[in-house]
This record gives structure tokens, C-alpha cells and sequence, in this order.
């Protein structure tokens, strides 16, 4: 599953509403898959390249691009998306004024626990599971179906088949890497840069493989 934003013209001002989203609820994007939907704007690389950075600038990582020419995509943009059903609006939070507030601890109560830089999961994720973990490395002790996808903002380790997709580094931790004890893939981003099944070595396929950036190129590499 991933977030759909619908840019509309005049580009500059949908960015200023963009901004006043990201001012109001700043966490709102933080470790969401976005795909960023263009079919409502003109058709040209320029504009598209130039509307992909400003996204990038704002700390908004996107794993495809929907509704544009095939011509007009290729090195330094997002791959093409298709095939996406549509699973209804995603509501803004509220803010943070309007949100019940919660009494702070006193000192007889238990100290407050930290917050976790890992998640462990002992269970397979399954077709249509969306797992979202911004705060550090996530651990599958099983596999993740086609379908299902696994958001991290350090490392993901799969103790089984990946056959979904798998985005780690997506709070900007470039030296994240993606583990996995057999290469089933259909996407795999780290740190915002991506691959899909179509780019990626057959020869990869069902073998322990390690993923990882080398400067601004994701890297595969066998574990066997």
C-alpha cells in the first residue's frame, strides 16, 4: 500500500498547501511509501524532473510515478507505476492542539520504557500487509508475501523469502541495508533510491542476498 499525492496546477501553490500540511502535522510522511500521481499536469520532463525535486527537498521519499508519458521518465527519476487500485482518502491528523493531552508521569509512578530501535516480527507478513517501522531496523523471524512491503528507517532483515517490497532507510539512513535469506523481490529502495523486479539480476533469484548503496547506486550482492 502507498500514499497517492495528486499534484494540480499552478504547481507553486499546491506546494505552499503542501507545506502547510507538512507545518500543521510534521510526521505526516515520515516512513510512508509515496507515489506521487502527475496525470493532472502537462507532460513535460522539465516540469516533472523540476516538480520530483522539489518533493525530494521536503523530505518526501517517492517510490513511483503514476500517469506520466514512459518518454518522460528514465535516469534520476522514479519508475513508472501501474496496475494500483484505489483504497479510499487518507484523513489529516489532527493537530496537535486538538489531541487529548496526556498527564504527565509523576515520580511515583514506573519510569517511562524507551522507545525500541528495532522492530522484531515472529510471524510472516502476509499479502496486503503494510509494515511501517521510521523509527529504526525491522527483523522478519519468516517471509513477506507478494503484495506486502516492509518500511523501515534503518535495515531490514528477512529470515525468509522476500517476495514483497522492501524500503529501508526511509528516515534518510543511506548506510541502511536489506537482508534476506531467499531474493524473491518485486522492489527493493534504500534511502529513496530504488529497484524494481525489472532491474534486477535473474541470476539473484531465490539466493541469500544483501542490498546496500555504493554512493548513489544500490548494490546486490549474493550471501551464498
Amino acid at each position: 500500500m502507498a500514499l497517492v499525492l495528486a499534484p494540480e496546477g499552478p504547481v507553486a501553490e499546491w506546494l505552499e498547501d503542501l507545506d502547510a500540511l507538512m507545518a500543521r502535522s510534521p510526521g505526516f510522511f515520515a516512513g510512508r511509501a509515496i507515489v506521487v500521481d502527475v496525470s493532472a499536469l502537462p507532460q513535460l520532463k522539465g516540469e516533472l524532473s523540476h516538480l520530483i525535486a522539489q518533493l525530494h527537498g521536503r523530505g518526501i521519499r517517492i517510490m513511483g510515478i503514476e500517469g506520466a508519458e514512459p518518454s518522460l521518465l528514465g535516469l534520476g527519476l522514479p519508475p513508472p507505476m501501474v496496475g494500483g487500485r484505489n483504497a479510499g482518502e487518507v484523513e489529516e491528523p489532527a493537530p496537535a492542539s486538538d489531541r487529548k493531552s496526556v498527564p504527565p508521569a509523576t515520580s511515583a509512578g514506573p519510569p517511562a520504557k524507551p522507545t525500541p530501535a528495532s522492530l522484531l516480527l515472529d510471524s510472516p507478513v502476509r499479502s496486503g500487509q503494510s509494515i511501517i517501522f521510521p523509527e529504526g531496523d525491522v527483523t522478519v523471524v519468516g517471509s513477506v508475501s507478494s503484495g506486502a512491503e516492509i518500511i523501515a528507517g534503518g535495515s531490514i532483515h528477512v529470515y525468509g523469502t522476500l517476495r514483497g517490497r522492501a524500503l529501508a532507510g526511509t528516515a534518510g539512513d543511506g548506510t541502511a541495508r536489506i537482508f534476506c535469506r531467499r531474493f524473491e523481490a518485486e522492489l527493493l529502495a534504500i534511502d529513496g533510491r530504488y529497484r524494481v523486479a525489472e532491474n534486477l539480476d535473474p541470476s539473484l533469484r531465490g539466493r541469500p542476498v544483501q542490498a546496500r548503496l555504493d554512493g548513489m547506486a544500490m548494490t546486490l550482492s549474493p550471501l551464498d
